[in-house]
């Protein structure tokens, strides 16, 4: 890694604007990190040590793997046939819960990637990826990638503990507990045969307007979020998982989410110097290992061309201007982003000849490596570029093969980091802070899963929940007005009428005072309204944020409560803080303009 002191940073918005180094680094150039170190050797007439394998390919040091596990990678790669050597850099998603096997073998496959369509529970993924790694012969780890954040990013529901979302580290604002938490967290996920987990989120959210990131951010103040992908990324690595910190050059300042098109980023240089880049530029002085870019529109960068697949973005300035020099992974190259008007071989080479070294799940794994495999018998793409791409991942993954701490692997272990985490990190905005804020009986509605996890933690404290019940069938079930027999006289008619009239006037007053005493038992109980995802604001005595604290200055509620997640933790947490057992230490990591103050 070419490591940059604390100044760079600053100096950043002016380093950018090198038009000449932009230029050489134009997206149609083929090749990659070949150029820049064949530019950067001095010419010398003394004798020197000749280079080793890695360094015959520019690999450098300082971002993870030893000197000799890189040499080892790149005498590996170097063996390889070119359709085995393509199939190492890409990493497939792949439908049902057996292992892809065949999918993996056949096409050389680096590795996969699972999703909550692949997991049905904890032995079954554990199965997944123990059968993989004894019937894919390698001499090094498959890539056994899950995309598990915690809050609304979680694939393993029912199969591994739940973490709140990474806002809540940002709201915690202790970043030796962040790294505790996300080590117990990932210890669990090597325990399931996963090796890379997609996460931290480096990027700086901007607030109710970031509709893709939101509460998956630490904070909107760049040095927070700085700080906790560090020792989140940390964590992980030391539990022997492989964290890709992302969505590089930062997806939280755009207004559309890539999933869905290609969003715009309109930032300057400068700006985008002082906000978004801050926290990779720490995490790159830091060492850490692997970043995925995001999919793009960078316009002070290169205009319209998706950044995942910009030489200017990926070579110029990932690398060439902040030095990174680990593991660049693309975002998913099925998203609409890139896949919208676009050949899907053509977006897998461009994306490679951008300087990534990892293919995240193209729409067709088999066409992506067929591509390749032309463009590097072609003379467009060098077979240099794929080998330093795999020679790297390789690299990685053997590094981070070790096991993984004995104290983070204990029992429990994630269990308890996850509640510590959200015991440090439930914000209270408004109202007291401290005694008893509800009563003996609570009545919890809004969010449905919310409701549904913090009714037993209630319960369990001894708290009265009230629920809304449905009304008796008698009184919901109107009988049909009825129709006139044939041969029927109008008087006899009209007389069933005004008795089907009567009996469903009554029913509809029996109703109505059932619903009226309904109302009065549940205001017995006082109000607790959660909102949860991209809900629409829940109010009442007590209003609780389950995912960003945004809507918080959008209620009258006396008492507003930031929990960052609907976790079994989380919610009893939230139980001790409402019955005046434990105290609300968090504050809020974004600006939430309508609340009384950012914490107790």
């Amino acid at each position: 890694m070419r490591s940059r002191p604390a100044s760079h940073l600053a100096s950043l918005g002016a380093s950018l604007v090198l038009v000449a180094s932009l230029a050489a680094c134009d997206s149609s150039t083929p090749g990659g990190d070949e150029e820049r170190s064949a530019e950067s050797t001095p010419a010398t007439s003394t004798p020197t040590v000749p280079p080793t394998p890695s360094e015959e390919l520019g690999l450098a040091e300082g971002w993870g793997p030893t000197r000799a596990e890189l040499d080892r990678a790149a005498q590996a790669v170097a063996r390889m046939r070119l359709p085995d050597l393509a199939g190492q850099v890409i990493v497939a998603d792949w439908q049902g819960t057996a292992a892809p096997v065949r999918m993996v073998r056949d096409l050389h496959l680096g590795g996969v990637i699972a999703f909550s369509a692949n997991v049905a529970s904890a032995e079954q993924v554990r199965a997944v990826n123990r059968t993989l790694t004894r019937q894919v012969p390698r001499k090094w780890p498959l890539f056994l990638g899950v995309d598990q954040e915690g809050g609304v990013v979680e694939r393993l529901r029912g199969a591994a503990t739940r973490f709140p979302a990474f806002m809540s580290a940002g709201a915690a604002g202790d970043p030796g507990l962040t790294q505790e938490a996300y080590a117990a967290g990932a210890a669990e996920l090597r325990g399931l045969g996963f090796t890379v987990d997609f996460a931290p989120d480096a990027d700086v959210t901007s607030g109710p307007g970031d509709p893709t990131i939101g509460s998956r951010s630490a904070s909107s103040r760049p040095a927070v979020v700085a700080e906790h992908v560090v020792a989140a990324a940390t964590g992980f690595s030391t539990s022997g998982v492989l964290p890709v910190v992302k969505h590089f050059p930062g997806h939280g300042s755009v207004p559309a989410d890539s999933h869905l098109t290609l969003p715009v980023q309109g930032k300057t240089r400068e700006q985008l110097a002082g906000s978004d880049l801050v926290p990779f530029a720490r995490g790159i002085e830091a060492g850490l290992p692997a970043v995925m870019v995001g999919h793009l529109d960078v316009r002070a960068v290169d205009p319209r061309v998706p950044s995942s697949l910009s030489r200017k973005v990926v070579t110029g300035l990932l690398r060439d201007e902040l030095g990174f020099e680990g593991l660049v992974v693309t975002d998913a190259l099925e998203m609409a982003a890139v896949t919208r008007g676009r050949d899907p071989g053509r977006t897998a080479v461009q994306a490679l000849r951008a300087g990534s070294d990892v293919l995240l799940m193209p729409p067709s794994p088999a066409v992506a490596r067929a591509a390749v495999v032309r463009a590097v018998r072609g003379g467009t793409l060098p077979r240099r570029r794929v080998e330093q791409a795999a020679a790297r991942q390789i690299a990685l993954l053997a590094h981070l093969a070790g096991p993984a701490k004995p104290s983070a692997k204990a029992p429990g272990a994630a269990v308890a980091a996850s509640r510590r985490l959200s015991a440090a990190a439930v914000t209270v905005t408004d109202g007291a802070c401290s005694g008893r804020l509800v009563g003996d009986a609570v009545h919890a509605y809004g969010d449905p899963g919310a409701v549904a996890t913090f009714t037993p933690a209630a319960q369990a404290a001894g708290i009265t929940v009230l629920a809304r019940r449905s009304p008796p069938a008698t009184l919901t079930r109107a009988e049909p007005r009825p129709e006139r027999r044939k041969k029927e006289r109008k008087p006899a008619y009209q007389r069933r009428v005004r008795a089907w009239e009567k009996s469903e006037a009554r029913r509809e007053r029996r109703l109505e005072a059932w619903q009226a005493a309904e109302d009065a038992r549940l205001a017995a109980g006082t109000q607790v309204g959660f909102t949860g995802f991209r809900d629409a604001p829940v109010d009442g005595q007590v209003a609780v944020a389950t995912d960003t604290p945004w809507v918080l200055g959008r209620v009258t509620a006396p008492t507003r409560v930031a929990t960052y997640g609907d976790t079994p933790a989380a919610m009893q947490v939230l139980v001790e803080v409402l019955l005046g057992q434990a105290p609300a230490p968090g504050q809020l990591p974004v600006d939430v303009p309508g609340v009384a103050r950012p914490g107790c």
